[in-house]
């Protein structure tokens, strides 16, 4: 990718530094606030994100605004993209919504679905490690959630 003049330079939550094209940070609505409304010459600090996360969301939007690829090409990209471990996909599924990166988020909910589309309510908990406290709190969220179980 060439380069477009301006850096911004991001802060992760523990302390790595990354210089990135201006169109590049403003594909994160929350950092373009940022741009927006304060002195960004000291950088800007993402808190909620770890230096390892942040490289990948800079990927992502590297190849967001990269010159159009073929539908086909792109998916396979998205594809092997997501394809990482449960803990480091789901850090960045809460990245790309602290950011408000809306195709990226799109693009970690849509694997989300996909994930669990077919699952029963058994296997959806075991994927998330989800255990209900008693079993009278699973009947109750059976019967205010029926449709989910039919």
């Amino acid at each position: 990718m060439s380069s477009t003049g301006r850096k911004i330079t991001l802060k992760s939550s523990d302390g790595e530094t990354f210089e990135v094209d201006e169109a590049v940070a403003l594909e994160s609505q929350t950092i373009k606030r940022v741009i927006e409304d304060v002195c960004t010459d000291n950088g800007i600090p993402l808190p909620n994100v770890t230096g390892k996360i942040l490289s990948m969301v800079i990927e992502y939007c590297e190849k967001h605004i990269e010159a159009p690829k073929s539908d086909d090409e792109l998916k396979a990209w998205y594809t092997d993209f997501v394809k990482v471990d449960p803990y480091t996909f789901f850090d960045l599924l809460l990245a790309a919504n602290y950011l408000n990166i809306k195709s990226l988020l799109d693009l970690t909910c849509q694997t989300v679905a996909d994930m669990i589309k077919a699952e029963t309510p058994e296997e959806i908990r075991k994927i998330f490690n989800y255990k209900y406290s008693t079993p009278e709190e699973e009947e109750e969220i059976r019967r205010e959630h029926q449709w989910a179980f039919e």
